[in-house]
């Protein structure tokens, strides 16, 4: 019975170690990516969320000591840094910024999505795109732009010679709603989280950067390391363990 009972704690530590090292594996991918997007204009940092997870077959256990022995941690998804980044000044007029908790609206092949990468140009067929040629949408959809200088006031109205051209969509997500990150700086939400954003103001000729802390985050990826250091260490010693029970106590059972 002690070799039965010892072996269950090793099992459940060996798996409480695997569980763990899983987890700051995911964690570490999350830091390594907001490192490489630390110059993407308008990215918004990616924050791990852990939970703890119960083996199954002790869900129902009233012991507390083996609650706490099979409770394993693990990644229980992500959440979007929506903080703002520092607005830097380019003097290109298609280049915009906003200042708020606003997102410029944008149509992609998978639908609406929402960026604050304002680096903006025309396209062919004269209306207003992002780098990549997705379409810009303001309030009654696409925006054509006019030839000539555009002038883009702070409520997002594009006017070129006087002419208003359109007004820039800008929207912000409802509070406790979580955008869903695509790449490329663009989110995702549900129609029903996202509403336009009243206190949000474009500046023209200006960029956001990344709102990623390049020594924040330094030190989070140094200090994940050394924690998936340490459980693989753990894993080793519970394997040596293992060997020793097989190697000697199991042939005298």
């Amino acid at each position: 019975m002690l070799i039965i009972s010892a072996e269950k704690e090793l099992n459940s530590g060996y798996y409480a170690a695997c569980a763990g090292l899983q987890a700051e594996s995911q964690a570490l991918e999350l830091v390594a990516n907001n490192l490489a997007n630390l110059n993407t204009m308008g990215y918004r940092a990616q924050q791990a969320l852990f939970r703890s997870t119960l083996a199954e077959s002790l869900a129902g256990s009233s012991d507390p000591l083996n609650r706490a022995i099979n409770n394993f941690n693990a990644l229980g998804g992500s959440r979007t840094d929506l903080s703002a980044g520092n607005l830097e000044r380019t003097g290109n007029s298609l280049d915009l910024a906003i200042e708020g908790m606003g997102f410029f609206a944008v149509q992609s092949k998978a639908g609406t999505v929402y960026t604050r990468n304002g680096n903006f140009q025309i396209s062919p067929n004269g209306r207003l795109s992002t780098a990549t040629g997705d379409l810009v949408l303001g309030e009654q959809g696409p925006i054509i732009v006019p030839s000539g200088p555009v002038s883009i006031s702070p409520d997002g109205t594009l006017s070129s010679d006087g002419a208003i051209a359109g007004k820039l969509r800008i929207v912000e997500f409802v509070t406790g709603s979580v955008p869903v990150a695509m790449g490329n700086s663009y989110y995702s939400a549900d129609q029903k989280d996202v509403r336009l954003s009243p206190d949000s103001y474009v500046r023209q000729g200006m960029l956001e950067s990344s709102n990623v802390n390049s020594v924040t985050a330094m030190v989070e990826l140094i200090g994940i390391q050394r924690k998936a250091e340490m459980l693989e260490r753990a894993m080793s010693a519970y394997y040596a363990n293992f060997d020793h029970i097989a190697a000697n106590d199991l042939p005298h059972v």
